[in-house]
């Protein structure tokens, strides 16, 4: 009786230890879980701070790259402003130094046809008369090819922005405000001015 009591309180013992073991094993299955858990909610976190991270630099990258296009885009039309800015100023540099050249040859053909005017027949038939011809008639052509042309005055009518009456004469066989002589050339370069004709109006 005292071995068959021994042996069950023996398996008493044995039944209390496992059931321990087993509660032991079930706490520790359960930390692990909970583990897991708590490492799987770490790592979606640090992905969704790593996805805003991303995000946030990728906004910042495309807000950069839009700033400087647009920087881009504004000193290229800046910079056409200045190129068509300057090639006009060239252009009128060069019209304005064309025409001081023009101002001063305009002389030299005055004297020219001054000179051909008072030559007498006899002088006109020499070779010297028709070599000077021929240089004043090429030095037309010169300034003809460049822009300069001559303003037309005589029969025309009066018109102060290409003649300058010096002269008024009561002559019926022009009509009112009509130039009737032409004192002087006048010339244009391009489409301005370089000197009035000089002129004489019928009233």
């Amino acid at each position: 009786m005292e071995l068959k009591d021994n042996n069950e309180e023996i398996m008493d013992d044995v039944s209390v230890d496992t059931q321990d073991n087993t509660e032991e094993a079930d706490v520790t299955a359960h930390d692990a879980d909970v583990t897991d858990e708590n490492d799987s909610q770490q790592s979606e976190s640090a992905d969704n701070e790593t996805d805003d991270d991303s995000s946030d630099g990728k906004d910042k990258k495309d807000e950069l790259i839009a700033s400087l296009n647009e920087q881009i885009v504004r000193n290229m039309a800046e910079f056409d402003n200045y190129r068509k800015r300057t090639e006009k100023e060239k252009s009128a540099m060069f019209e304005v130094g064309a025409k001081s050249v023009v101002e001063k040859i305009l002389p030299v053909i005055d004297n020219l046809e001054r000179g051909f005017a008072a030559a007498t027949d006899e002088e006109k038939e020499s070779p010297f008369y028709q070599g000077i011809d021929k240089i004043y008639k090429q030095l037309l052509t010169s300034l003809e090819e460049a822009g300069v042309k001559t303003i037309e005055a005589v029969g025309q009518p009066f018109d102060p922005d290409y003649h300058n009456a010096v002269m008024h004469v009561e002559d019926e066989s022009f009509g009112e405000n009509t130039v009737a002589e032409e004192f002087q050339k006048g010339y244009m370069y391009r489409d301005s001015v370089v000197r009035h004709s000089m002129v004489k109006v019928a009233n």
